[in-house]
């Protein structure tokens, strides 16, 4: 696919940040005027660590993994939110080695509306893995980090998930570590 754009207003400064788009996503028809809609932006990684593991969280409580990150917070631009999410989610500093790409989600929940940008990026862990620091929801939800193979990580994805909300998660994360996959050449 193509190009996106996509404007960063930080700190009274116009950032641009031009990622590939590899897909947009949504159930039924494509909604056409979103205007009204929510818009969130968000960070995710597949990070890897020493033994070329990648680090995913799995959502117990609700039976669904996802990758690491999370949305963009007033004042952050994405690689700030990466990092801050990597911090707190697995409790690991990174160094983002390249950009994977772009995903559009286009989420209609009926009174709930939103458009969320994903931004991925392809990450090491540097120095040594820390205790993560989940929220209370987090903990609630059961979630827990796990650091595996990447195959592995994409075979936790097989399984259809019921609930709206993990469907969208699920074409996400599958396509950025399907592209990722394709970026390290395995």
């Amino acid at each position: 696919m193509g190009k996106c754009r996509f404007f960063w207003y930080f700190v009274g400064e116009d950032i641009e940040y031009f990622m590939n788009l590899l897909k947009e996503i949504y159930f039924g028809e494509k909604p056409i005027n979103t205007e009204s809609w929510d818009h969130r932006q968000s960070s995710r990684v597949v990070v890897f660590d020493n033994e070329d593991n990648i680090a995913v969280l799995y959502v117990k409580n609700y039976d669904f993994p996802k990758l690491p990150g999370g949305g963009v917070e007033e004042g952050e631009n994405l690689e700030q939110t990466l990092k801050r999410e990597c911090l707190e989610e697995i409790g690991c500093e990174i160094e983002i080695v390249q950009e994977i790409g772009e995903i559009i989600e286009y989420r209609d929940e009926g009174d709930k509306k939103m458009v969320q940008n994903a931004y991925c990026y392809l990450a090491r862990v540097v120095g040594e893995k820390g205790s993560s620091n989940f929220t209370e929801k987090e903990i609630s939800e059961g979630v827990e980090i796990k650091w595996l193979p990447i195959d592995e990580v994409l075979k936790m994805f097989e399984k259809e998930p019921s609930d709206y909300v993990p469907k969208f998660i699920k074409q996400r994360e599958m396509t950025f570590l399907n592209e990722a996959k394709k970026l390290i050449n395995i």
